[in-house]
């Protein structure tokens, strides 16, 4: 008889994993950093709400056993310069391939960081994807 089975959510997993690990950090670029995986709704040019870490998971591939999931999570980082934006999502990224949890198993570099600018704010930001493996847990 086969066991059922289901995976938990890898997007709130990411944004756990973040914002414990860089609870502390001693880099100054990680000072103060937001995780969350929404945009703060009244995220403007005058309350920035910077740095910000938003994950957000893109794609789910479960595979045909039920034995592990993969997605694509991407993270995106705003910050108060591009340098500053970089060097933050180069952290996240590094955080998030070194872990191994109960939810996220493994990760592996897949884009960036690529830098950008938010059109609606014209803050700076850099943001990268990860593929993640994801472990299925009984239902």
């Amino acid at each position: 008889m086969k066991t059922l089975t289901g995976f938990p959510d890898a997007q709130a997993a990411g944004a756990s994993v973040l914002r414990e690990a860089l609870a502390g950090r001693p880099e100054a670029y990680a000072a103060g950093a937001l995780v969350g995986t929404k945009v703060p709704g009244d995220r403007t040019p005058e309350v920035p709400h910077l740095p910000y870490v938003l994950v957000r998971k893109d794609t789910d591939l479960p595979h045909s056993s039920m034995a592990n999931a993969r997605v694509t999570l991407r993270c995106t980082v705003w910050h108060t310069g591009a340098d500053e934006a970089h060097d933050l999502a180069m952290l996240c990224q590094g955080l998030w391939i070194v872990h191994s949890g109960p939810v996220i198993r493994g990760v592996r570099p897949a884009t960036g960081p690529l830098p950008a600018v938010d059109p609606a704010t014209g803050i700076e930001l850099s943001t990268f994807t990860v593929l993640a493996n994801i472990k299925p847990v009984p239902l």
